[in-house]
């Protein structure tokens, strides 16, 4: 009688390796996905704290502001910057990024997001920091009242 050899032949091995092949494809694309979304989400985050820390800063000082560069002082104002113009008490902030995301995880997170620059808030006597107003690529636009 014949004695098999140990081990795994190769078409043992083939079948081995194309069902991690088909694993791999199929997990991927969530993979992908994910870590997309946690992009989005880390944008929209960062648009949100910037805005909110402005708006703060003006309810707490009570007056127009004339350095706001420690607002974002934990973002990275080579890719995020903040545009704002005031009229009579009413602030009209635009908070933009150039870094990619997704625009559309970027609005279901923040509310309100959209890819082009509000002109109200660029117009006016404009306060910016961070990119040049209006140089990035997702915008959060808001306007609130100091009394």
């Amino acid at each position: 009688m014949r004695r098999r050899k140990e081990g795994f032949s190769l078409v043992e091995l083939l079948i081995v390796l194309a069902v991690m092949a088909a694993l791999i494809a199929t997990i991927t694309p969530v993979a992908m996905n994910a870590i997309r979304k946690s992009q989005a989400t880390k944008v929209a985050q960062n648009l949100k704290s910037l805005g909110t820390a402005f708006e703060n800063y003006l309810y707490v000082n009570n007056s127009e502001p004339s350095e706001i560069t420690d607002l974002g002082r934990d973002i990275d104002t080579a890719h995020y910057g903040l545009s704002a113009a005031s009229e009579t008490g009413v602030y009209y902030v635009s908070v933009f990024t150039d870094e990619e995301a997704d625009l559309t995880t970027v609005r279901e997170a923040l509310g309100s997001a959209t890819d082009t620059v509000d002109s109200s808030a660029t117009s006016g006597n404009p306060v910016a920091f961070g990119l040049g107003s209006g140089s990035g690529s997702i915008f959060y636009n808001f306007d609130f009242q100091v009394y």
